[in-house]
């Protein structure tokens, strides 16, 4: 499984657990962004792999632990998909 794949992993598991509403929009359009990120091509990868961490550094707190913990792998493998 690629680093790509891993990152949507992570934010489609926040989708399906109870999270404080703002991080619950911001998680939803990060990962539709890795979800296109899978696909792409390595240069547009990272840069959409930016977004995602754009999008990530804006939610503070889910209110959930185990979405917090997605949400931190989330942010590792986004920054380092974005240093390409």
């Amino acid at each position: 499984m690629s680093d790509a794949d891993r990152l949507h992993e992570h934010l489609s598991a926040t989708a399906e657990l109870p999270v404080e509403r703002t991080a619950s929009r911001l998680l939803g359009e990060a990962e539709a962004v890795a979800g296109d990120l899978r696909t792409a091509d390595p240069d547009v990868q990272a840069e959409r792999a930016a977004v995602v961490l754009e999008l990530l550094e804006e939610v503070e707190e889910t209110g959930n632990e185990e979405a917090d913990e997605h949400v931190e792998r989330a942010r590792s493998l986004a920054a380092e998909l974005a240093d390409g």
